[in-house]
């Protein structure tokens, strides 16, 4: 089993001392910013014209990009936060949107909600294992991070709503296929780009 290495968090983020506490200031500070992130972007909202019922946002990128930066169990925290938070009222969610169920009914983003904490854990994982430093494994590890995102989120689509399996996969997962793809690029570009900007900084 390949061994933890670090991530980005680890080699960006400087420690606050070498105490137990120190070490857990850090971390909370960290999973807080994550959900802060994940918060901010769920508020970038638009729907395209062939697809009113599930909204586009900066969300799935930030949870990806809060699991790979922070690693498996900080990322994993940060997205069981941010989930938390919008559970209990506040508007973090999509378009200032809170709360898992209205009237007794679950939402219907609730499934991509459970796919948040599990891909943000995965491609935690993934970066542990050094998915994140080439192009072509950030690729993969943001790949991997979406097919969870959808695994959860389409299913939980037909069950809440009564969609059928070709019109679910439609508006849940395949319409958002090129805009997805868009987001894996910039990833792919921008993450292997700063860890080599971050070997020339400890080399100073």
């Amino acid at each position: 089993m390949t061994s933890r290495t670090a991530t980005l968090a680890d080699v960006t983020v400087p420690a606050f001392g070498a105490s137990e506490a120190a070490r857990w200031l850090r971390a909370a500070i960290l999973v807080v910013g994550g959900a802060a992130l994940t918060a901010i972007s769920a508020q970038v909202v638009w729907f395209a014209p062939w697809n009113p019922l599930v909204p586009y946002t900066f969300q799935t990128a930030s949870v990806l990009l809060v699991g790979t930066v922070l690693g498996s169990r900080l990322g994993l925290a940060s997205m069981l936060l941010y989930v938390a938070l919008g559970a209990a009222g506040l508007g973090v969610f999509a378009d200032g949107s809170s709360g898992l169920a209205a009237d007794g009914v679950l939402r219907a983003s609730i499934g991509y909600l459970g796919g948040f904490v599990l891909a943000g854990a995965l491609v935690g994982w993934l970066a542990e294992r050094g998915w994140d430093r080439s192009p072509a494994t950030t690729i993969g590890l943001m790949v991997l991070g979406n097919l969870v995102i959808y695994a959860l989120g389409v299913p939980a689509l037909m069950a809440v709503t009564g969609l059928d399996l070709p019109t679910a996969l439609r508006v849940g997962a395949l319409d958002f296929v090129p805009w997805d793809l868009i987001k894996i690029a910039a990833a792919a570009a921008v993450l292997p780009l700063a860890w080599r900007v971050a070997a020339r900084g400890t080399r100073r």
